[in-house]
């Protein structure tokens, strides 16, 4: 009976990361869209400071505003990386092309692994290492269609900084399964690390050139919808889940936003969806059914 309730928790973990993978897929057009109305700086900030707004309203409701809560070192370090993490990715991608920064982000599968053998003590074993192979060679063949041209645009520095990122998000992906695994309510832990999220973000409205008071109605629908439903949502779905299934397991089923964000961007975007991509997403496919 116990065995059987067990497996019904990690299927429907599978089901929620794979759902936040679609949401969160939907965020690269999203933002590509976005950034023709509003630059880089402004939008990251505007982002998570609706999102934060949005949760303290559910907080408010939920609980009457009273924050309880332990781990605040972790809160405190899971808010800095998100922030740090979006900060490196987006002054990266000004000089590096969206296809490697897609590539060298979800290389984070790989540091993920890494950190949850020496960090959680969790057991990778063969059906982890064969996911981690898989979706790191899917993503490889659907951001690359094995054009190599794409890997030598950019400059390094951009390519290092949007890597870097990927190792920040492999710790945050760490850490959180750790709040997760000893928290029963996660809603006041996620305002919370939005609210932080916010401070790395501050100084850089310096380099912003756009006015938040002179936006047109895209750059708001842009900054709302990657607020909703890029993150607010597919962030509590991914941390329900996390109490239930690896931190490595998680990170493979997340590889399903490389398929979404392709498929999405190949009919809102002049992207394409070529023999290559398909393999890649094949790939992932079998990677997602190593990890669950």
């Amino acid at each position: 009976m116990r065995e059987s309730s067990e497996r019904i928790k990690k299927r429907r973990a599978i089901v929620l990361t794979a759902l936040a993978g679609v949401l969160w897929g939907t965020s690269f057009p999203a933002i590509k869209i976005g950034l023709n109305y509003v630059d880089a700086y402004m939008f990251v900030f505007l982002r998570f400071f609706l999102a934060s707004i949005i949760m303290l309203f559910v907080v408010l409701v939920k609980v009457g505003g009273r924050f309880e809560f332990e781990k605040r070192r972790v809160i405190w370090f899971l808010g800095i990386a998100n922030g740090v993490a979006y900060l490196l990715q987006y002054v990266g991608m000004n000089s590096t092309s969206a296809s490697k920064s897609s590539l060298l982000v979800n290389l984070s599968a790989i540091w993920v692994a890494i950190l949850s053998v020496l960090i959680l003590k969790e057991r990778l074993g063969t059906k982890r290492a064969l996911g981690i192979f898989f979706g790191i060679l899917g993503v490889f063949l659907m951001t690359t269609n094995l054009s190599f041209q794409t890997l030598g645009q950019g400059a390094i520095i951009g390519d290092l900084l949007v890597l870097l990122s990927g190792v920040v998000w492999a710790f945050f992906t760490v850490y959180n399964k750790q709040l997760v695994s000893s928290t029963r309510d996660i809603i006041q832990p996620i305002t919370l690390i939005l609210f932080v999220t916010l401070l790395p973000l501050i100084p850089s409205l310096y380099f912003s050139t756009s006015s938040p008071f002179q936006l047109p109605i895209e750059a708001w629908v842009a900054i709302a919808y990657t607020a909703i439903f890029c993150w607010v949502i597919p962030y509590y779905l991914w941390s329900e889940a996390l109490k239930s299934i690896s931190a490595v397991s998680s990170t493979i089923i997340l590889l399903t936003e490389v398929i979404v964000s392709l498929a999405v961007s190949s009919i809102m975007l002049p992207d394409t969806f070529t023999l290559i991509s398909g393999i890649g997403a094949f790939s992932i496919i079998v990677a997602i059914v190593f990890a669950s």
